[in-house]
């Protein structure tokens, strides 16, 4: 038996069919709290009802003044400060801090269509998506959160180094392996879009891209990261554990995957699972001549280039003008965003600006980016999804680095103005009324935000450099050319 503990101030009243009922009026200004919570015994309820009802105000107080302390010493600045700042700390506030795992999204079945089935359970820790969010976090200055990341890995994932292969794409946030998915049927949905789902039926697929953005966010990490860094690489768990995932890369690069978008049909050779791949042994290959000189590195560097030139050949359409989603296909993925931005291919290289190029013209909806078209014969699912929201910052930070400036600001400014009115972002938005669809608040779309507001904060701050160099330099030929003329003839 389990004690409920409500605080509330009001008289309350339990109907037939166990809801509570309140009401209470309140004056412009003033503020009341409410607590609920199940204990194990009535005593403890008891204690929680009294402390509660006694100490909100200062707990309240002491939050809000912890969250105003962590946001003040973030190293964020530029134009967009405002707005990274709200993303750093939704990513934060997506952090569970007794084991250091970072959640997706803490919510469940949120469509990506109301009405629709496309509605998945997100209140885990993905590789992928706690990487991606590393890596935000880190440019913003926490090292807190990588430190207590890392070790999270060493012990939801060392015990894999030396079966790497049993490394999973995403765990509980205690570090649980096995998460099936199923589905409750008797509950509605968010505005009748069924079925409600708990768990994720993805949790085993082969996603090959995990690998490298594991490789990616520890070189980052050791970069970044100091006096932590080093420590964090000099532990022979975590090394051990990396220099596993470099040798598995090698053995199964080769192989078809689900694919980042966690498809649900055939595994199919996917080219961002490639560059993934790619980069995980570039990393390999640095980390070891920073931590290890003395490892044979050759079979890296060789799958490496593999790796490389087989993506150059296979994952490229000449038809398509583009890299496409998978080997043998004219279709494309917004995903090959990432390669100028991982450091596959510059932007400027004309295979990678026509595929930028591209990816605009056919995956754009009113000026956002879709993850692909033809949604159902694609990924085996009915089709209908928005636009999503990582892929349109992706296309940001392209244009910034193919140094279209005022495009990419536009597109950003106009990205965030579709956060909501606490400046948080869903996974997707409606390309046509601008709604928020999908989980909610969802980490891609905010460490997204944040990387593309560094790079282009970054970015418009040089040009400005550069334009008053110019205009200093301007002055000082007018003025030169003034003096000439005043001379006597």
């Amino acid at each position: 038996q389990r004690w409920l503990a409500v605080v509330w101030p009001c008289p309350l009243r339990s109907d037939p069919d166990g809801t509570l009922r309140g009401t209470l009026t309140l004056r412009p200004g003033a503020a009341v709290a409410c607590a609920l919570a199940y204990e194990e015994t009535e005593a403890a309820a008891r204690a929680l009802f009294d402390h509660a009802a006694d100490h909100w105000q200062g707990q309240i107080e002491a939050t809000d003044f912890a969250w105003r302390e962590w946001a003040a010493h973030s190293r964020i600045g530029g134009p967009y400060r405002s707005a990274m700042r709200r993303s750093a700390l939704t990513l934060k506030a997506l952090t569970y801090e007794p084991t250091g795992a970072l959640v997706a999204a803490p919510t469940t079945s949120l469509p990506e269509t109301v009405g629709g089935v496309r509605n998945w359970d997100y209140r885990y820790c993905w590789l992928r998506d706690a990487t991606f969010t590393l890596y935000a976090l880190l440019l913003v200055g926490d090292r807190t959160a990588a430190r207590a990341f890392w070790r999270w890995i060493e012990r939801t994932c060392a015990a894999d180094a030396a079966a790497p292969e049993r490394l999973q794409i995403m765990y509980g946030i205690h570090g649980e392996k096995e998460l099936p998915e199923r589905e409750l049927g008797h509950l509605d949905g968010y505005r009748g879009s069924r079925p409600v789902r708990v768990g994720n039926g993805a949790w085993n697929q082969r996603q090959l891209d995990i690998y490298g953005e594991l490789l990616d966010a520890f070189w980052f990490f050791v970069q970044t990261g100091g006096d932590d860094g080093e420590k964090i690489a000099a532990d022979p768990g975590v090394w051990t554990l990396m220099v596993g995932v470099a040798d598995h890369i090698c053995a199964v690069w080769r192989r078809p995957d689900q694919g980042l978008w966690e498809m649900r049909g055939d595994p199919q050779h996917h080219v961002y699972s490639k560059v993934m791949c790619w980069v995980g042994l570039d990393r390999a290959v640095r980390l070891a001549a920073r931590f290890d000189p003395g490892r044979d590195t050759a079979s890296w560097a060789t799958e490496r280039d593999a790796i490389r030139e087989e993506v150059l050949r296979r994952g490229y359409s000449e038809r398509a003008g583009a890299f496409t989603m998978h080997y043998g296909t004219d279709e494309l993925d917004a995903s090959a965003l990432r390669m100028p931005l991982v450091g596959f291919l510059p932007a400027d290289d004309p295979r990678m600006r026509s595929t930028i190029e591209q990816i605009q013209a056919t995956l754009g909806d009113n000026g956002l980016i879709l993850r692909y078209r033809d949604h159902g014969a694609v990924d085996g699912l009915p089709p209908g999804e928005g636009a999503f929201a990582i892929c349109t910052f992706w296309l940001v930070d392209c244009l910034t680095a193919l140094g279209r400036l005022d495009e990419a600001r536009a597109l950003f400014e106009r990205m965030l103005g579709y956060a909501s009115d606490l400046g948080l972002f869903a996974e997707e938005i409606d390309p046509e009324t601008g709604a928020a669809l999908g989980n909610y608040p969802q980490a891609f779309t905010h460490l997204a935000l944040i990387d593309a507001g560094v790079d282009l904060s970054a970015a418009l701050e040089r040009r400005q450099a550069v334009a008053g160099a110019t205009d200093e330099r301007a002055g000082q030929v007018r003025l030169v050319a003034g003096r000439l003329d005043e001379r006597p003839r």
